[in-house]
């Protein structure tokens, strides 16, 4: 089935909010058949649902529309407001200000994790922290060393206009992995400091010795 079909199928749906079955195979000028497949394919992946729609004479309609995972397929560009609005901030308040953000933000995060991660061995809470970043964008790859350490790497940056402008998000990100982890964490390479992906050296930490 032809991938630019199902995007024109998306495209509608975006533009028109909803549509029939019948109302896409006019506008696409193909069968109805033809319009079902591309729908079946569309809705296994998650990116359309049906509903029912109740018509004043005759059988309700079965109806189409994206969900909210289709749309993250369209452009949605926050990386200028977000940086307008933290440039207004310190314009107003300071630096100070938008690095209190940042912390406060850091601090949320981590008291979510650790509630996520409580009773995790070390091992464990690597592999949830990577699969959290996956799912948020970040395209990680982990990778084991030995037995005590892990590389992390982040192929891709959802923050990284943000994160040029103000480094402290950065900063924030290392220190959220160092406290949730209980690790030793350094950063090697930084997508937003013109590297081409993000690299973390996690090390458990070593236990304390006393003599």
């Amino acid at each position: 089935m032809s991938s630019t079909t199902r995007q024109e199928i998306l495209t509608m749906l975006k533009k028109q909010g909803a549509l029939t079955v019948s109302e896409m195979a006019k506008r696409l000028d193909i069968t109805e058949m033809a319009v079902r497949r591309h729908l079946s394919t569309l809705e296994r992946d998650n990116l359309i649902e049906t509903f029912l729609v109740r018509q004043a004479m005759g059988r309700p309609t079965h109806v189409y529309r994206l969900t909210e995972e289709a749309a993250k397929l369209f452009p949605r560009n926050y990386s200028d407001l977000t940086i307008d609005f933290l440039k207004d901030i310190e314009e107003i308040e300071g630096k100070e200000k938008i690095d209190l953000l940042f912390a406060r933000r850091k601090d949320r995060l981590v008291r979510d994790l650790e509630h996520r991660m409580k009773d995790l061995s070390f091992d464990e809470k690597v592999a949830l922290l990577a699969e959290i970043q996956n799912n948020k964008g970040y395209m990680v790859d982990l990778q084991k060393k030995d037995e005590d350490s892990y590389v992390l790497k982040e192929y891709n940056c959802p923050i990284s206009q943000v994160a040029r402008e103000y480094n402290v998000a950065c900063e924030c990100e290392l220190q959220l992995f160092r406290e949730v982890l209980g690790a030793e964490v350094k950063r090697t390479e930084c997508y937003a400091k013109g590297g081409t992906h993000c690299i973390f050296m996690i090390e458990r930490a070593k236990a304390l010795s006393y003599s």
